[in-house]
């Protein structure tokens, strides 16, 4: 039980040097070097197993600290797998982010998108294009109408204030 305990043991130190590779691999070697840390996963946890017949075939004095032992590796082994899991799935949010970007920036957008939609939807109503000039025509002159309310006030403001100012 004892060599293989250290070997495994010494396996997962390894692995925890390569999660440390893993946060500074580059894109294309990092699939690489997943794969390798979860087979040596996999190859601990058959491992694992065969450490836990071997801890129960041990003797009742000896029985218990085995146990212990194998429990720890498992409890590591376990963090280990956890870790690989979170790294994997940021990652995978990192990619899909990049995509998500790349896609709107080489998207190319129109100015009359939305009012072409809108025409669309018009004719598909039965609404004419001259209607729809005159609405938008209308639309457009509505912005103005707030411009001369605007004037207006301003300019009584200025009488009020000049005839303060003269009486």
């Amino acid at each position: 039980m004892d060599p293989l305990y250290q070997q495994t043991h010494k396996q997962v130190h390894e692995i925890q040097s390569h999660m440390g590779r893993l946060e500074t691999a580059d894109k294309e070697s990092v699939h690489l070097v997943e794969n390798e840390i979860q087979a040596s996963l996999d190859q601990i946890f058959s491992r694992l197993e065969r450490l836990e017949i071997l801890s129960s075939k041990e003797p009742p004095n000896r029985r218990q600290n085995g146990k212990l032992r194998v429990d720890q590796l498992k409890y590591d082994v376990q963090h280990l797998q956890t870790a690989l899991r979170n790294f994997q799935h940021r990652r995978y949010a990192r990619e899909q982010q990049e995509r998500q970007r790349e896609e709107l920036l080489s998207r190319t957008f129109t100015t009359n998108g939305t009012q072409k939609k809108i025409l669309d939807i018009a004719n598909m109503l039965g609404l004419s294009n001259t209607v729809m000039r005159l609405i938008e025509k209308r639309a457009f002159q509505d912005k103005y109408k707030y411009f001369m309310i605007g004037g207006m006030l301003l300019t009584c403001a200025v009488m009020f204030l000049v005839v303060q100012y003269l009486t």
